[in-house]
């Protein structure tokens, strides 16, 4: 079997009712507009602001990239399926939706949980934060993280290319690791157990918490926002990773979880970050003014 021409069947688009294909089009191609315009201003609001480029927006930074990465793998091919009632896509493009939607996923979680940590040190060891959240140590970490995912998900999905298929349908409406699984001639219970040890390494990695009330309390209330967005996005993560796991999970809810995972962080993070953070509010408002005057 020629796998480089093979193309896979996508499961149907939630099972859409007659009629509502083209509402959820439009809605998805706004959704996908959205994400881009509001990623984008976070992005370009610290990038060219100098007074934002300190370790907190520097980390801050690599979340609209993510953001972005997870909506473009995703939304386009999911509207234009819409639109030409297409459902087909190429097995090297399989791969490639698979490999960016798991490293924006993977991302984001992380330099959310990079994020907590800058927190942490800047609330409850405000005397070393200058020593300690270093541009040197940002640069590394930034960097690390993203050459670690890089280099991971190219040896997973190696792994998974090496295996002939015997199946043709996506049970998914994108293409994912444990989808793709699902479609290899040979028991895959290794990599189910080895899916579940990285995810339980990734999904575990913990947010450092002083143990001194006081510190604990001045945290809640600092990043009270931040808490709500990690803790929100660690919980469908986990959800819909699961629900693979599980073949009683009715598909639908499968395959919304696994929407809602990709769609509403992009949305949600700009919005959370630019309305709650003064300081980047501020400079986003600018930007935008600068951008009108330009213009004129």
């Amino acid at each position: 079997m020629n796998v480089d021409s093979l193309n896979l069947t996508m499961n149907s688009t939630l099972d859409l009712p007659p009629g509502q294909e083209y509402p959820v089009f439009v809605l998805g191609t706004l959704t996908y507009m959205t994400i881009l315009l509001c990623n984008t201003l976070v992005f370009a609001t610290i990038v060219f602001t100098k007074s934002l480029h300190k370790p907190m927006f520097l980390l801050l930074l690599n979340l609209p990239l993510m953001d972005m990465i997870g909506a473009t793998a995703f939304l386009p091919q999911f509207v234009t399926s819409i639109l030409t009632k297409n459902r087909s896509i190429s097995y090297p493009g399989c791969f490639f939706q698979a490999f960016l939607l798991h490293f924006y996923g993977t991302g984001n979680l992380l330099f959310l949980t990079l994020m907590a940590y800058d927190r942490y040190i800047a609330i409850c060891l405000p005397l070393r934060y200058n020593s300690i959240m270093i541009p040197k140590t940002i640069m590394t970490l930034v960097i690390a993280i993203w050459f670690a995912e890089i280099l991971f998900f190219i040896v997973l999905f190696s792994l998974i290319a090496r295996f002939r298929i015997c199946k043709t349908n996506i049970v998914d409406i994108f293409c994912s690791n444990p989808a793709m699984r699902k479609l290899l001639c040979v028991d895959t219970k290794v990599y189910n157990y080895f899916g579940l040890f990285f995810t339980g390494v990734i999904q575990g990695i913990p947010l450092v918490i002083n143990k001194q009330p006081d510190a604990r309390g001045k945290a809640l209330q600092t990043c009270g926002t931040h808490l709500v967005v990690f803790l929100f996005f660690q919980f469908i993560c986990i959800i819909a990773l699961m629900a693979h796991r599980f073949e009683r999970v009715s598909p639908n809810i499968r395959r919304a979880l696994g929407v809602s995972v990709i769609v509403f962080p992009p949305v949600l993070n700009p919005l959370i970050y630019g309305l709650n953070t003064k300081e980047l509010q501020i400079n986003m408002i600018k930007i935008i003014k600068r951008a009108r005057l330009t213009k004129k």
